[in-house]
C-alpha cells in the first residue's frame, strides 16, 4: 500500500542543507511504487511544522518547481541551523484506497490540533474508533484520520505518547503503520501492528521506510553520511514501536502490543506547539479587506491605510421598491377569473421557492411556475419543486432542453479550458442555463400571460468577479444581465472572442450554443420584473418559511441554502478557490457584512464552512457530464495559483 519515510537528525549531527533536499528527494523516488496518487510531506523546524500535499504522483512532484521551492525554503542555509537546531522529516507517497486524493484533506500527512502523522495500511472500524473515543468531528472517507483522531483523544486524557500508542493499536481493527509527530510531546514515533517498518541509525540520524530495500537502497547510496559498511537496517516487529524525543535525539522502545504506562510523558505546558504552516505551491498568505473578507487575488481590488476595500468603500446598501409599490405593479397584471396571472421562474432554489410562496399566499396572485432543466438542475431542486407546487396547487409547466447534448457541451468546453485555464472563461460552462431567458420570452407568447417574475435581483447575490476576471468591472445593473452597459458588453465579447481564437479547442461543436445564449443574456430583451428589488430579501425568513411550511430539503453536505439548486455551483467554487483563494461564498458573506447582517469574525466562519469541497455533488456533476473527477481536480491542483495584483 502507502509509501512512508522520513527522518531525524540529531542537534549535534551539522546535517547540509543541501544533503538533506537530496536524501528527501531520494526517499520520495525510492518510495513511489508504494504509491502513486498523492504525495505529502512535513517537515519540523525551530519555528513551525511546514507541510506540502499535492494530489500529484511523486515522480511529477519531484519535478515541480513549487517543491522545489518548498524545499528551499524550509532546507535554506541560516534558516535557525537545520542541523545545529535538529530537524524531523515525515513523508507519504499515497496508494488510495478510500478518501478520493483530489481532495486535499483527504491527502497525508493528517493534520491535527496534537499530532500530524502519516499511515499506511487499512482501518477497517474508522466510524467506531471515532466514535467510541468520544473524539470531535468525523473520519468522513479517510480512515487515517479516524486513527489520528483517536490517538489525539488518548492524549487529550493524559495519556503518556506510549499509553496513547497502546490504547489505539487496541482499538483499531485492521493493519496500521504509521509515524506520528507528537506536538506537545516534542517526539516522534513510529509504530506498527504488521511489520511494514524499517529503520535505519547511527549516531546522527535515524531514518525509516516502509521496506528494508528501499533503506537498504538509501544507505547504499551514502545519504545523511551514512556507510553502507557499518549501517545496519533494523525491522520494526508488528506491535513494535519507537519513539524518538525530537530535542535529544534519544530512542526509547515501546511494545504497543503490550503497553508501556509512562514511557515517554507530556513536554511541559509550557512548552509552545510549533504551528503547522502549510506552504503547498509556496503560497503567500491571502490578504483579506479588514472590515469585509474580500482577499487581495479579488479583480480590480484596492485597500486604503487601514486595509479596507475598494468595495467595502464603494458599498451602497440596496433600497428596494417595496411592498406598496410591488402591490400596485401587481395589480396591472391581476386578473379576477382565477386564471393565471403571472409566470415565476422557478429553479428550485431558495429565492425562487420563497418568491412563488410569496405571490400566492401573501401577495394574492395566480402563478404559473416555469421551469428550464438544461440538464443540470439537481435532483434536490427537482424534490423542491414537488414539494412547492403540490401544497401551494401551483401549475408547472418544464421546458427541457437537449440534456444529453448540453452535457456534450459543457465536457467540450471544459476540455478546452483545462487546456487554457482562465478564470474569466468559466461562465462558458454555464452557456446552456441562460436560455431560462429566451424560453420565458416564448412562454409569455404562447400563453398571453405578460407578466413574468424573476425571483432575484438581491444585490448581496451578485457575482461582479466573473466578468472581473474577464478584465470588465460590472456598472450596477441590478442584477438583471441585460441591464450591463453596452461598452461592458462588447468588452466581455472581446474577451471571449480572443479567447476562443487563442484556444482554438473553443471551436467546437458547442460554439452556435454559446453564441444564441450570449445573445438570450446580455441582446435579448430582458423586461421581467424582479421580485427582490421590490420586496426586501430576508434570508432568515426565507429559511424558516420554506423549512417550517414546505418541508423544503438543503443539501446534506451544507448548511448553506444558497446555489443549492444548480449542479455546477460545487465544481466552479472549487475551481474559484483553489486558484484565487475565494468563491461566491466569500462574495456573498463580504456583502451580508456591509450590509449588518452577519459580523466580520462571522463571515471568516461561515465562509471556511461553505468552501470546503461538496464531494457528493462533485461526483454527481463528474458523472453527469462523463468525466474523471480526479483527474480533472488533480489537473485543476496544477493551475498557477492567483498572487496579489500589485
Amino acid at each position: 500500500m502507502c509509501g512512508l519515510f522520513g527522518f531525524v537528525g540529531v542537534p549535534a549531527a551539522d546535517l547540509d542543507e543541501t544533503a538533506v533536499q537530496h536524501a528527501v528527494r531520494t526517499l520520495i523516488r525510492l518510495s513511489e511504487p508504494r504509491g502513486r496518487e498523492a504525495t505529502g510531506l512535513a517537515v519540523v523546524l525551530p519555528d513551525e511544522i511546514a507541510v506540502y500535499r499535492r494530489p500529484l504522483a511523486p515522480s511529477r512532484v519531484l519535478a515541480h518547481p513549487d517543491f522545489q521551492q518548498f524545499l528551499d525554503e524550509v532546507f535554506r542555509p541560516g534558516r535557525g541551523g537545520v542541523a545545529r537546531a535538529g530537524t524531523a522529516c515525515i513523508g507519504h507517497c499515497r496508494l488510495v484506497t478510500n478518501g478520493t486524493q483530489a481532495i486535499e484533506s483527504n491527502n497525508q500527512p493528517v493534520l491535527l490540533d496534537r499530532v500530524v502523522g502519516v499511515h499506511n495500511g487499512i482501518v477497517t472500524n474508522p466510524d467506531e474508533l471515532v466514535g467510541t473515543a468520544g473524539a470531535t468531528g468525523s473520519s468522513g472517507e479517510l480512515d487515517s484520520a479516524a486513527l489520528f483522531a483517536y490517538l489525539e483523544h488518548e492524549l487529550e486524557r493524559g495519556a503518556s505518547l506510549g499509553d496513547a500508542l497502546q490504547a489505539t493499536f487496541a482499538a483499531l481493527e485492521g493493519e496500521a503503520s504509521i509515524a506520528v509527530l507528537a506536538r506537545a510531546e516534542d517526539a516522534l514515533a513510529l509504530s506498527t501492528n504488521s511489520g511494514c517498518l524499517y529503520v535505519a541509525r547511527d549516531e546522527r540520524c535515524l531514518v525509516f521506510a516502509s521496506e528494508r530495500y528501499i533503506l537498504e537502497a538509501f544507505v547504499g547510496q551514502g545519504h545523511l553520511g551514512f556507510d553502507r559498511r557499518t549501517t545496519t537496517v533494523a525491522h520494526l516487529e508488528a506491535g513494535q514501536a519507537l519513539l524518538v524525543a525530537l530535542s535529544t535525539g534519544a530512542v526509547t522502545d515501546v511494545s504497543v502490543s503490550t503497553g508501556a504506562a509512562g514511557v515517554l510523558t507530556a513536554s511541559p505546558p509550557s512548552l509552545p506547539r510549533r504551528p503547522i504552516v502549510d506552504r503547498t505551491y509556496g503560497r503567500i498568505a491571502v490578504r483579506r479587506c479588514t472590515r469585509c473578507i474580500l482577499p487581495d487575488t479579488y479583480p480590480f481590488i484596492s485597500f486604503d491605510a487601514d486595509g479596507v476595500c475598494t468595495d467595502c468603500h464603494e458599498h451602497v446598501t440596496q433600497r428596494v421598491a417595496g411592498r406598496e409599490a410591488l402591490l400596485r405593479e401587481l395589480d396591472r397584471h391581476r386578473r379576477s377569473d382565477g386564471s393565471p396571472d403571472c409566470i415565476v421562474a422557478f429553479s428550485g432554489g431558495r429565492d425562487s421557492s420563497y418568491g412563488l410562496h410569496l405571490l400566492k399566499t401573501e401577495l394574492g396572485m395566480t402563478p404559473l411556475a416555469f421551469t428550464y432543466d438544461w440538464g443540470l438542475v439537481t435532483d434536490l431542486a427537482r424534490r423542491n419543486q414537488a414539494r412547492m407546487c403540490g401544497r401551494l396547487g401551483v401549475e408547472h409547466i418544464i421546458r427541457a432542453a437537449n440534456i444529453p447534448e448540453q452535457r456534450r457541451y459543457i465536457r467540450m468546453n471544459l476540455d478546452a479550458w483545462l487546456a487554457r485555464p482562465r478564470l474569466g472563461m468559466i461562465p462558458i460552462f454555464m452557456a446552456g442555463d441562460k436560455f431560462f431567458y429566451s424560453h420565458a420570452r416564448d412562454l409569455r407568447r404562447e400563453t398571453g400571460i405578460d407578466l413574468v417574475v424573476f425571483c432575484a435581483g438581491n444585490e448581496l447575490e451578485r457575482t461582479p468577479f466573473k466578468a472581473g476576471f474577464a478584465g470588465v468591472r460590472e456598472n450596477n445593473y441590478s442584477n438583471r444581465l441585460f441591464g450591463l452597459a453596452p461598452a461592458k458588453k462588447l468588452q466581455l465579447g472581446a474577451y471571449y472572442a480572443w479567447q476562443f481564437l487563442t484556444n482554438p479547442r473553443y471551436l467546437n461543436r458547442s460554439l452556435w450554443n454559446s453564441l444564441r445564449s450570449f445573445h438570450a443574456t446580455f441582446v435579448g430583451v430582458d423586461d421581467f420584473l424582479y421580485l427582490y428589488t421590490w420586496e426586501p430579501w430576508d434570508e432568515g425568513t426565507i429559511d424558516r418559511t420554506l423549512q417550517s411550511q414546505y418541508d423544503w430539503e438543503i443539501s446534506p453536505e451544507s448548511s448553506n441554502t444558497w446555489r443549492i439548486g444548480d449542479g455546477y455551483t460545487a465544481f466552479i467554487n472549487y475551481v474559484y478557490h483553489r486558484v484565487a483563494g475565494f468563491s461566491e461564498y466569500d462574495v456573498f458573506r463580504s456583502a451580508q457584512v456591509r450590509d449588518g447582517v452577519i459580523d466580520r469574525p462571522r463571515a471568516l466562519a461561515l465562509a471556511a464552512e461553505d468552501n470546503r469541497p461538496r464531494l457528493g455533488e462533485l461526483r454527481e456533476f463528474a458523472r453527469l457530464i462523463g468525466f474523471n473527477l480526479e483527474e480533472v481536480l488533480s489537473r485543476v491542483d496544477e493551475i498557477p495559483r492567483l498572487r496579489a495584483r500589485t
